[in-house]
C-alpha cells in the first residue's frame, strides 16, 4: 500500500486559495491575491477531523484549519447542488436566480444574463479556472436545447468537467460507466500513471493550473465530485478504513459496482450507511490534494498572499453516512442538510487557529471575493450575500445582517427525502414552513442543534413574526 506521501506526490492539489493584497488601501493587481475555492460535494459537517470525526483522516484539511479559521456556523444555500452552484457565482439566493433544484441533464442551463465572480474577477485580471463539476445546465448528450459551460460564465479554462450526467461511480480512467459508450467527462487523455483516479487528476490539473499563472492574480474554482454517491474509492485505501473499522450495513439492495465486481452481495460496502470505506477513502483523497496544492503555493513563494478556502456544497447523504448531532441530511432544510464545514486560511488577514461561530451563507463568497480584489460589484447584479472579511479579522465582528434564508418548493418528495419548504434563521431561532402540509416548525438552535423540540405552538408570537417575514423575503426575490 502506498503511503500518504508517496499518493501525494502522485497528485496535485485541491485548495481553496485566495491570496489577498491589503485590505484598508487599494489593492494594486501585483498585490490582489490569488483566489482558489475547493468545494467538496456532499460532504457533511461532521465529516472532518477538525469537526470531530475520529474515523476519517484529513491531516491536511486539519492543518488548514489550525493555520487558519474554522467556522461552524456555515450554511449552503440550497440543500442540493445545483442551487448552491448558482449561489455561490452569482451572489444570489437560488430563489432570486430562478434555479432553487438540482437540474437534471435535460434541464436549462445558468442564464449568461447573470454577472458571475468568475466573469468580475477576469474583467479585473485575474486568470480564471474551474475544475471538476460544473452542474449549472442540462447537456446536448441528453437532449437539452442548450448547453451553457463554464468558459460561458466567465472561466478562461474548464478541466475535467462533466459532459453527461454525473453520479455514476465510474472514477477510473477512461471514467465510462458500464455499458456507456462515451466517457461522461471531457477528458481526452490519461495524465497520471497506474489506475488513474479521477480526485488525484483534478488535483493535479490544479497545482498544473496554478504553476501556470503563478505570475498574475487568478481564481481557481476546484469543484470536487467527490464525495458525491455512487461512492467509489481507490481500493487501497479502501480496504486500509475497511480494516480500520467493520463497515455498516449496505442501504441499497442493488450496487452496480458490486455486481460488475462479480459480488454475489453488497460486500464492495459502496453503500454503507456508517463507517463508510469507500467515502473516507474519497475524503482521504480531497486532503491528499489539499496538501499537495499547499505544497506548491509554499514553494512558489504564494501562499501568504493567498486566501485558502474550502467548504462543502450541501450535507451528507444520510444513505452512506450520518450528521448527528444535525438532523437529517442531503435534500433537507433541517441542519443536517445545509450546515456544512468552512475553513479559511489567509495569513495576512485570518488569525491563525480560531473559530467562528457567526452564521454565514455561500451567496456571502461573492462580495468577500470582490472585495479582497478591490473589485466594485456590477450595478446590474443585485448581491443577497454580504461581505464577511470582518469576522474573518476577528471571530468576535458582526455581519450588517439579520437573518438567513432559504426557499425550496418541490413538486414531489426529493428521492433522499427532503421536502418542499422555506426556512428562515434569525440568531438562534430557525422556522421551516413546509408547503406540501403546511405546517411550521421553530427551533432554538442554541439549545437545541439537533432539532428535536418543535417550539411552534410555546412561542406563537415568534413563530409569526419570522413566518411574516420569510414570506415578505420570498415576495421579494420573485419579484426580481
Amino acid at each position: 500500500m502506498k503511503t500518504r506521501k508517496q499518493c501525494r506526490r502522485c497528485m496535485a492539489l485541491v485548495f481553496i486559495c485566495i491570496g489577498v493584497g491589503g485590505l484598508d488601501a487599494p489593492a494594486h493587481a501585483a498585490q490582489r491575491p490569488n483566489i482558489v475555492f475547493v468545494l467538496a460535494d456532499d460532504l457533511g459537517w461532521t465529516e472532518l477531523g477538525c469537526y470531530g470525526n475520529t474515523f476519517n483522516e484529513t491531516p491536511h484539511l486539519d492543518r488548514l484549519a489550525r493555520e487558519g479559521m474554522r467556522l461552524t456556523q456555515a450554511y449552503a444555500a440550497a440543500p442540493v447542488c445545483s442551487p448552491y452552484r448558482a449561489a455561490l457565482l452569482t451572489g444570489q439566493y437560488p430563489a432570486r436566480v430562478g434555479l432553487i433544484d438540482y437540474l437534471r441533464p435535460s434541464d436549462p442551463p445558468l442564464s449568461t444574463d447573470h454577472v458571475t465572480i468568475a466573469e468580475m474577477l477576469k474583467q479585473a485580471g485575474y486568470a480564471t479556472g474551474m475544475i471538476g463539476k460544473w452542474h449549472l445546465t442540462g447537456y446536448r448528450y441528453h437532449g437539452a436545447e442548450t448547453e451553457i459551460r463554464a468558459m460561458d460564465h466567465g472561466f478562461d479554462e474548464e478541466l475535467v468537467s462533466e459532459i453527461k450526467g454525473v453520479g455514476n461511480g465510474a472514477n477510473f480512467y477512461p471514467y465510462v460507466f458500464r455499458t456507456q459508450p462515451i466517457s461522461w467527462l471531457n477528458v481526452q487523455q490519461k495524465r497520471l500513471p497506474d489506475d488513474e483516479y479521477l480526485v488525484d487528476r483534478m488535483n493535479f490539473e490544479a497545482v498544473q493550473f496554478i504553476e501556470r499563472h503563478q505570475d498574475r492574480p487568478f481564481f481557481l474554482y476546484l469543484s470536487h465530485y467527490a464525495v458525491h454517491t455512487i461512492l467509489n474509492g481507490k481500493p487501497e485505501l479502501v480496504e486500509k478504513y475497511r480494516e480500520k473499522h467493520p463497515p455498516g450495513k449496505s442501504t441499497r439492495d442493488r450496487c452496480y459496482l458490486c455486481q460488475d465486481a462479480g459480488l454475489v452481495d453488497e460486500s464492495g460496502n459502496h453503500w454503507a450507511q456508517d463507517h463508510n470505506p469507500h467515502l473516507a477513502a474519497m475524503l482521504e483523497s480531497i486532503d491528499d490534494g489539499m496538501g499537495m496544492i499547499m505544497e506548491t503555493l509554499q514553494r512558489l513563494s504564494l501562499d501568504e498572499n493567498t486566501l485558502v478556502i474550502f467548504t462543502s456544497d450541501n450535507g451528507g447523504e444520510t444513505s452512506v453516512t450520518s450528521n448527528r448531532p444535525l438532523r437529517a441530511g442531503k435534500s433537507s432544510l433541517y441542519e443536517g442538510g445545509i450546515r456544512v464545514p468552512l475553513i479559511v486560511r489567509w495569513p495576512q488577514v485570518v488569525p491563525a487557529g480560531k473559530e467562528c461561530h457567526t452564521p454565514t451563507s455561500n451567496v456571502d463568497f461573492y462580495p468577500t471575493l470582490l472585495a479582497c480584489a478591490d473589485v466594485g460589484p456590477d450595478p446590474r447584479q443585485k448581491l443577497d450575500g454580504v461581505p464577511i472579511l470582518p469576522i474573518l479579522k476577528d471571530p468576535q465582528a458582526k455581519l450588517d445582517r439579520d437573518a438567513l434564508f432559504w426557499h425550496y418548493p418541490l413538486e414531489k418528495p426529493h428521492f433522499l427525502g427532503g421536502r418542499s419548504s422555506g426556512a428562515i434563521r434569525q440568531g438562534d431561532w430557525k422556522l421551516i414552513e413546509f408547503f406540501d402540509t403546511h405546517t411550521i416548525e421553530l427551533y432554538n438552535l442554541a439549545r437545541d442543534v439537533g432539532e428535536q423540540d418543535n417550539l411552534a405552538d410555546k412561542r406563537p408570537d415568534k413563530t409569526a413574526e419570522l413566518r411574516r417575514r420569510l414570506a415578505d423575503w420570498r415576495r421579494d426575490a420573485a419579484d426580481e
